[in-house]
């Protein structure tokens, strides 16, 4: 089994290691996790019996599959502190949000593959999109594909999509507990107590995308359809949300956070 380093072990890194170790896609023994965060590290070898390192050079020597599971400001410094321990035959995965393959492909020597996740991959219900750089292959998207699988979600994407991929699953996530915190202060208005309208906003958009997710050969089109009855109240409702712009604002939200990932990528 390959060897899998991690530069990084924050909520993001930990999630991903779950997901591997639930999908069988790794063993414990064979993950070792590089943090300054000495409690950090702790939390995760009491948790999931991982190999851990203080030392960025000393997690990554030797080993075939590198994360680098750092924020964006702090990637350069990241790497050049385990400068001499990168090899050509590694297999590098960034999760460093706005961060292009050909600049990760400047910085370290082995084949670069780049992941946007996001955040219910806490749940091992998240979304993660994979894009190769110039120097990795077909197989090796696929094997990332594979130690993502226990996360949740994976789908393939193209350098020039993974602005639009922050945008809609990246920040997807805000949008949609932005609509629950809605749906709860709406029920609140109606004179629910604060725990029932949580657990019925919660409960609904929860229902709402299993179906979704159970049936995909329907669409949701055809969901909302067969939910609104002809002068019913789905329908007095939808109307109402679409005449202050509801389809507009999802849209104009995923084209802004859409526009700023490629301002943040553009340094």
């Amino acid at each position: 089994m390959a060897e899998i380093a991690f530069i990084g072990a924050g909520n993001m890194a930990g999630a991903i290691v779950e997901g591997m170790l639930r999908g069988r896609a790794a063993e414990p023994g064979n993950v070792t996790m590089a943090d300054v965060s000495a409690s950090r590290l702790a939390e995760l070898a009491a948790k999931h019996g991982v190999r851990t390192s203080a030392s960025n050079a000393d997690a990554v020597r030797g080993a075939d599959i590198v994360f680098l599971a750092v924020k964006p400001q702090q990637l350069a410094e990241a790497v050049s502190q385990a400068a001499g321990a990168f090899a050509a035959d590694q297999l590098v995965v960034s999760i460093c949000a706005g961060v292009t393959t050909a600049r990760l492909e400047s910085m370290v020597p082995g084949r670069v593959v780049r992941v946007m996740p996001n955040l219910p991959a806490l749940a091992g219900a998240g979304v993660a999109a994979v894009c190769r750089g110039s120097r990795a292959t077909g197989a090796d998207a696929e094997t990332v594909c594979a130690l993502l699988a226990g996360t949740g979600t994976v789908v393939r994407a193209e350098e020039a999509q993974m602005d639009a991929v922050t945008g809609l699953s990246g920040s997807g996530p805000g949008y949609v507990f932005a609509f629950i915190e809605a749906l709860e202060a709406a029920g609140l208005a109606q004179g629910f107590a604060p725990e029932d309208a949580r657990r019925m906003a919660v409960g609904t958009v929860l229902g709402a995308a299993t179906l979704a997710a159970a049936r995909p050969d329907v669409p949701p089109a055809e969901w909302r359809r067969r939910v609104s009855s002809p002068g019913g109240t789905t329908l007095a409702g939808l109307a109402a949300m679409e005449a202050r712009g509801f389809s507009a604002a999802v849209a104009a939200a995923v084209q802004a956070a859409t526009a700023r990932s490629a301002e943040l990528a553009g340094g």
